[in-house]
This record gives C-alpha cells, sequence and structure tokens, in this order.
C-alpha cells in the first residue's frame, strides 16, 4: 500500500518513539528520510541511523533517539510542507524557529540541510519540517 506523505510518516514514528520513551524506532527508507535525518543527527536531535536491508529492494532505517536526563532531545517536530500545502520560502524571509533555538529542515537544490546551513549558502527551498 502506497503512503501520501513518508515524510510525514517518518516524523509521526518519532514523535511516537519519543512519547513512550523507547531508544530506538524504525521506519521504511527511502533517500530523503536519510537526507533528513542526517541533518538530525549532525544537529545533535539523534544519536545515529542505520539502513538495514530487509530483503532485495526493501530496506528499512533503524533510528538511535537521544534523551538528555531523561527529556527526549527532541521537544517538539512538526510538518511544515505537506503534499497538499507545499510550503517554500527565499532564505531571505525564512523567519527563525523559537528565536533559533529551533531548526529548520529545508530541501533546496543543494541538497537538504538545515535554516542555518541555508543562509550560510545563501539558497532557499521547501520547508520540510520543524524541529525544536
Amino acid at each position: 500500500m502506497s503512503m501520501s506523505d513518508p515524510l510525514g510518516d517518518l516524523l509521526t514514528r518519532i514523535r511516537n518513539a519519543h512519547g513512550a520513551r523507547q531508544t530506538k524506532c524504525l521506519a521504511p527508507a527511502s533517500r530523503l528520510k536519510t537526507d533528513v535525518l542526517e541533518v538530525l543527527k549532525r544537529e545533535g536531535y539523534i544519536r545515529a541511523w542505520r539502513v538495514a536491508e530487509l530483503r532485495p529492494g526493501v530496506s528499512q532505517i533503524e533510528i538511535e533517539l537521544k534523551y538528555s536526563e531523561g527529556e527526549p532531545a527532541i521537544k517538539e517536530i512538526s510538518r511544515v510542507s505537506k503534499p497538499g500545502r507545499r510550503v517554500y520560502s527565499k532564505i531571505k524571509e525564512l523567519p527563525k524557529f523559537y528565536n533559533g533555538l529551533g531548526i529548520q529542515i529545508l530541501s533546496t537544490p543543494r541538497g537538504v540541510m538545515s535554516d542555518a546551513e541555508a543562509r550560510a549558502a545563501n539558497v532557499g527551498g521547501e520547508v520540510l519540517c520543524r524541529v525544536f
């Protein structure tokens, strides 16, 4: 069965796993998901992730969630650009999230990156999600 919003499904799996205080969660693999997870790892919101091949052509991502003093590193994670309403932003018009304490993940012509990396590269794009 096909899924209309695979990235939204990944974010929901992470949100639910944090709510249940799990250390790991699993999700179907895709290139966009691995790029978003790499940004989350670089920014310090997750410990690690790896792709495991279940059978030829079918892969799964295992995500190690991060906690500090028993509290989840991700307090809020939400999808911004959805299949029914895409949200694009020029870098000069992109507002800071939680006054710069949170990050926004963008899909740009140079790849998937955080808002800080996009500001440094001076490139805008589709706002995929927000993380705090």
